[in-house]
């Protein structure tokens, strides 16, 4: 007899020890749409999580958006999935679910799903990451919160009896596509050979900074250079408009594969003013790309455990100032980086113990 068999026989107080050293019954809750950084993280959670434990996944209808970046076409198959609501009675079925699976741990991402799962009656662990930050009396409902960045530890609340860590935001190794590949993807974003291409990724919105890179990168004037934009968001024609009629600034929209395309920048700018983590410089990193990020709390975080050129955030000048540098330096080779401590299979087993410490706390 398996072991999830013999757990699914015994009671809950029985098994707990062996639980704990075998499965762990998962369900993670996520309301957003569309496949930005919060969403690929919760993707490569369930992902690694699914091939040890029992992995559920609640999400909303119609979750992804209509450039096609959504979640469920990038699970694997082991991961369960169950739909709800994002308007009607979205709380009575995340409970009804809950009650249906009876999961060991409850996993919140973002604020909405962490309102609901506060007020849901469940005996789970309940979780929440912080991919943005604590930002509701809701998550002093939960009995453990995980930080994605140091700086958002000395933020919790002092009331807060929960469980608390900082674990690390997961990063899935690409493969570097080869030199034809990147010419390629070089000619799409309109780079000539000797171009200098600068990229940038990530949501069109204010808090992104696209604004102030746009102003910077005019200003900087670096010969033979191109700004690369990929991403979508509510910004973007005020953004184009920003960028006039310069055939030097290129927006490409939403890519799914827009990993392959970090190998082909030889600069990546994340000019972010709010950041909590700054995933998309993790990326970059992983694609052997030098870069340039503001000195906000999350890319600050980083480029202080790696390396990198960072920027006064809010201020083209200082920006101005940081692309002229990395293009003079351009032909310094960019340090070997060592991102193991972000790789799946790390985060996973450090998260895994998050919720087993979560539970035996619970048990006292």
């Amino acid at each position: 007899m398996g072991s999830k068999t013999l757990i699914n026989v015994y009671t809950r107080e029985h098994v707990s020890h062996y639980q704990q050293a075998l499965t762990v019954k998962i369900a993670h809750i996520i309301l957003s749409r569309g496949f930005a950084g919060t969403e690929r993280s919760t993707v490569e959670s369930c992902n690694t999580q699914c091939q040890d434990h029992e992995v559920l996944l609640i999400l909303r209808k119609n979750q992804a958006k209509k450039s096609g970046a959504g979640i469920r076409d990038r699970l694997d198959p082991k991961v369960t999935v169950a739909e709800v609501s994002s308007r009607f009675f979205t709380r009575a079925a995340i409970q009804k679910i809950l009650n249906q699976w009876q999961p060991d741990v409850a996993h919140a991402h973002l604020r909405r799903a962490t309102r609901l799962l506060a007020k849901c009656n469940t005996s789970a662990a309940r979780i929440s990451t912080l991919h943005i930050g604590f930002n509701g009396p809701h998550f002093l409902a939960m009995d453990g919160v995980i930080a994605i960045s140091p700086w958002q530890l000395n933020h919790i609340p002092a009331g807060f009896n929960g469980h608390i860590r900082w674990v690390r935001n997961s990063l899935e190794p690409h493969p570097k596509p080869n030199r034809g590949k990147i010419e390629e993807l070089r000619g799409n974003m309109g780079a000539a050979t000797g171009t200098y291409l600068i990229g940038g990724v990530g949501r069109l919105s204010r808090s992104k900074g696209w604004d102030l890179l746009i102003p910077a990168f005019k200003a900087a004037a670096i010969p033979e250079a191109k700004l690369c934009i990929i991403g979508e968001g509510s910004q973007e024609e005020k953004l184009k408009s920003l960028a006039g009629n310069s055939k030097n600034i290129v927006f490409l929209g939403y890519k799914t594969n827009v990993k392959d395309y970090y190998p082909a920048f030889d600069l990546f700018v994340c000019p972010s003013r709010e950041e909590p983590m700054g995933r998309v410089v993790l990326e970059a990193m992983d694609a052997g790309v030098k870069v340039i990020a503001s000195d906000i709390e999350g890319p600050r975080d980083m480029l202080e455990e790696f390396s990198g050129i960072m920027f006064k955030s809010d201020d083209i000048d200082s920006l101005t100032e940081a692309l002229k540098h990395a293009y003079k330096t351009r032909n310094q080779a960019t340090p070997q980086q060592d991102l193991s401590p972000h790789y799946a299979d790390a985060v996973n087993r450090d998260m895994v113990s998050f919720y087993q410490e979560t539970l035996s706390r619970l048990k006292k």
